[in-house]
């Protein structure tokens, strides 16, 4: 078979854009691709809402790559233990309550269970700030490339329309702060953006739980970016909230939207 390049490259372009004209308006927006929003965007593409991911950097999952400092093993407690098998992700017991995983193979099984699913996933795409409408109410996203950030570059962002959007950015909880910053008066669940306490996984994974809701007309917060906005502990290498997390706020989600 002889190859052209401008057929590779014309393929290239109009099936992206194609894609991303079908995704300018979706039911379900989630920002940050770790894996809290991993979790969520498979339950909510199975549940035939329309979900798109956008994450800035090149590679989606999160910190889960490199493990806990970059040994590349990951903890997932008991309670957390199904999602790993609803993902088909390998696993054995270190101690009671105690599983092993390996992390880069957990990130690549969350990727494939989410867009096996359904869900779209734009990377290298900042999401920059949130579109809103009558009082104030989250109705959208605004986006650019992540060079344009990076190459400090004047050029105009696009805008998606979306029913609900996710926080999913971790430590930064980047839409959560933004809409704080930009809307006046605006109040994100009882405190506002308070920022995460220090390490304690024992309380950060039972109170992300209790983190993770709406908490802004139309946005809703997962995973750390959940307990960055309430002020809850971090929790390090164990990802059995974060997954719980990402089912979650899917749930909750698909309640909402049917």
């Amino acid at each position: 078979m002889k190859l052209d390049e401008v057929t590779i490259s014309r393929a290239i372009i109009d099936e992206f854009s194609k894609v991303f004209l079908d995704y300018t308006d979706v039911d379900v927006a989630l920002v940050g691709g770790g894996p809290a929003n991993l979790v969520a965007a498979k339950y909510l593409a199975e549940a035939g809402l329309k979900t798109v991911i956008y994450e800035k950097k090149l590679s989606v999952g999160g910190g889960m790559w490199a493990g806990g400092m970059m040994f590349p093993r990951i903890v997932v407690q008991e309670d957390a233990r199904h999602i790993l098998d609803e993902f088909g992700i390998s696993y054995h017991e270190y101690e009671k309550g105690y599983y092993i995983a390996n992390s880069v193979e957990s990130v690549g099984k969350l990727i494939s269970g989410a867009t096996s699913a359904g869900a779209e996933i734009f990377n290298l795409v900042n999401v920059e700030d949130v579109m809103i409408r009558e009082n104030d109410e989250i109705c959208g996203l605004v986006i650019n490339w992540t060079a344009v950030e990076i190459g400090k570059l004047h050029v105009d962002p696009l805008a998606i329309r979306s029913k609900v959007v996710v926080d999913g950015t971790g430590h930064p909880a980047v839409i959560c702060s933004t809409v704080q910053r930009k809307v006046p008066g605006a109040k994100l669940g009882e405190l506002g953006v308070v920022g995460e306490k220090p390490m304690w996984a024992d309380v950060g994974e039972k109170m992300l739980l209790e983190t993770t809701k709406e908490v802004y007309p139309n946005l809703y917060v997962a995973g750390m970016a959940a307990n960055a906005v309430a002020g809850a502990p971090r929790m390090g290498p164990v990802f059995g909230g974060m997954l719980l997390s990402g089912k979650q706020v899917a749930e909750l989600i698909i309640e909402r939207l049917g």
